[in-house]
């Protein structure tokens, strides 16, 4: 996908979900999901009483109130890249889209990260946009 798309091509485009996860190519990004839910289920497995405060915090964080989920998973896009991120950006450009999200509005967040993050950025951004094809598709 290049940055110059036109925004009518990615406005118009619905996210692809199914069940609960986002439908993503193989690869690198099915690997990157796979590897996180490994952790997930790990860390509660063992009972971290630190993973169970942050998934409530988390919970907490994402909670629809003055700002909707969708606009606080949009900032937590920007902010994903900006650190460069890449679990980070692949689950927070998917529950955007779940909460709604299309693909204009996560691309602008990831041009805000770059804004952010400076030259760095644009290499985060780069994954970033591969992710929005999976989930938006191309």
């Amino acid at each position: 996908m290049a940055l110059a798309q036109s925004s009518e091509g990615m406005s118009r485009q619905a996210p692809r979900i199914t069940g609960t996860d986002a439908e993503v190519p193989t690869g690198r990004l099915r690997d990157l999901a796979r590897r996180r839910k490994r952790a997930h289920t790990a860390l509660l497995r063992l009972g971290s009483p630190v993973y169970a405060a942050f998934l409530q915090m988390e919970k907490a964080a994402y909670a629809d109130g003055a700002l909707p989920r969708k606009v606080k998973e949009l900032i937590a896009v920007g902010i994903s890249v900006v650190r460069d991120c890449d679990s980070c950006m692949q689950w927070h450009i998917e529950q955007a889209a779940k909460a709604g999200a299309v693909k204009r509005e996560v691309f602008e967040a990831v041009e805000v990260g770059i804004e952010m993050g400076g030259g760095p950025a644009t290499v985060s951004a780069r994954f970033a946009l591969e992710v929005m094809d999976g989930v938006f598709g191309p």
